[in-house]
């Protein structure tokens, strides 16, 4: 099937996202996997693909997809099995899922809605329908997760927000922390662990915010490694980034396994994964919508001024 110009000159009308949706296609038909992948691919979208259930299984809690495109007949489990550990793991349990199937009988489809699938296409099928059913699924995801899966912090609608507050208001400003280190600290010890990390640092950041200025602050989860925090502006601004810098480093040791801290080295002599903590004060005055998450992202990551 080839790509009409129209649906590619429509890629930046799919979602009102400043980063691109990242859909995980599940087909074990090479010719289907190959023409969904690119066929997404030139709408936008980051395209991921796995032709076996175990592996989509594996690969969408490390890469936590915003929607899982399943076949249900795969080579290994099928895909009512891998619906199912999807639903079953905090990091892709409120993952939208639609089923992409040959299977047409009512039951079939009654068992994809039950197992938590928001839609349920049957093959063969029209590509533009499969376009809007994937578009729709992404946007009422993304008007429901207001709040990330793992820390429960609020996510980019909410900081997108806060950038138009703080950026209207003088007197707020915002603090940027990012964490370095945690894919390979990751890699060294299991994404349990490192789900583990975030969450005390989430409640670290929280916790710190409101115990230093006696109030209940904004915390948000830009992104998986990058936090922000609205402040009264001012000395206060300071007192929050100097006690969360303390705070944060203190806390570093009691990621690891007591042992390997202690010696610095794993258990198989390889050096620990060092984490870092980078915080900082973000003028947002600049950042004007659509672009303030990334223009946030950008300030986050760039140099310091």
């Amino acid at each position: 099937m080839g790509l009409s110009n129209e649906s590619t000159q429509g890629a930046a009308a799919e979602d009102d996202r400043d980063d691109p949706c990242h859909i995980l296609i599940v087909e074990d038909e090479v010719s289907t996997a190959e023409m969904l992948t690119a066929y997404f691919s030139s709408l936008g979208y980051q395209v991921s693909h796995a032709g076996w259930g175990q592996d989509a299984v594996n690969l969408a809690t490390r890469i936590q997809p915003d929607l899982v495109v399943l076949d249900i007949h795969l080579p290994d489990i099928d895909g009512y099995e891998v619906c199912m550990q999807l639903r079953n793991q905090p990091r892709t349990e409120h993952t939208p899922v639609i089923f992409l199937t040959e299977r047409r009988e009512r039951v079939d489809r009654l068992t994809g809605l039950e197992l938590g699938a928001v839609d349920y296409i049957t093959k063969p099928f029209d590509v533009q329908e499969l376009r809007f059913r994937v578009r729709n699924a992404l946007r009422r995801s993304s008007r429901e997760t207001l709040l990330h899966p793992i820390t429960g912090l609020p996510t980019t609608l909410l900081i997108e927000e806060e950038i138009a507050r703080v950026a209207r208001h003088p007197e707020l400003a915002m603090i940027g922390v990012t964490i370095s280190g945690m894919p390979e600290f990751s890699d060294a010890y299991g994404f349990l662990t490192h789900d583990d990390v975030l969450r005390a640092v989430a409640l670290i950041l929280r916790n710190t915010a409101t115990e230093s200025l006696g109030a209940e602050l904004f915390v948000g989860q830009l992104d998986l490694y990058q936090y922000v925090i609205v402040t009264p502006a001012g000395q206060d601004t300071f007192v929050v980034i100097g006690r969360l810098d303390e705070r944060l480093n203190e806390a570093a040791s009691f990621f690891y396994p007591h042992r390997d801290w202690e010696r610095g080295t794993r258990s198989d002599g390889t050096e620990i994964p060092r984490l870092g903590f980078d915080i900082r004060l973000v003028d947002v005055a600049s950042f004007t919508a659509p672009g303030g998450l990334n223009a946030l992202r950008q300030a986050l990551m760039g140099p310091r001024v």
